[in-house]
């Protein structure tokens, strides 16, 4: 007997209940959870700053973003200003951030280069 049914038909309609939630076909894969733990949390990337391959400061890592769709990452740097006064907010895909000695670099990237993206401004609700 399954576990959920000896519980009761209580505990088996909210059992069903919770199964017609869940997709039947969801495509689930297997985590290197070792691998995974010596990543970077959002928190710890969050406030990084961003180099270019010659090694300047280009910008600073504001968020993390998922598109709409839940497909693709992506970064929000503050760039120019000083201090956080008369900065703005571009958003670039994190895919396009390497990470290299401990250090995030935007290869090819330039402050004049990310100046010219569009302005980045969050979705009010």
């Amino acid at each position: 007997m399954h576990p959920v049914q000896a519980r009761g038909k209580r505990a088996s309609a909210e059992a069903s209940i919770c199964w017609k939630i869940l997709p039947r076909s969801a495509n689930l894969a297997k985590v290197n959870v070792q691998k995974l733990a010596a990543g970077y949390r959002a928190s710890k990337v969050i406030g990084s700053s961003v180099t270019n391959d010659a090694n300047e400061t280009i910008g600073k890592i504001d968020d993390l973003l998922v598109s709409s769709d839940g497909k693709d990452p992506y970064a929000v740097l503050s760039i120019g200003g000083f201090l956080g006064v008369g900065s703005h907010l571009v958003a670039v895909p994190y895919d396009s951030l390497k990470f290299i000695d401990k250090k995030f670099v935007l290869p090819g990237g330039t402050k004049e280069g990310l100046k010219m993206l569009p302005e980045f401004k969050y979705a009010s609700e």
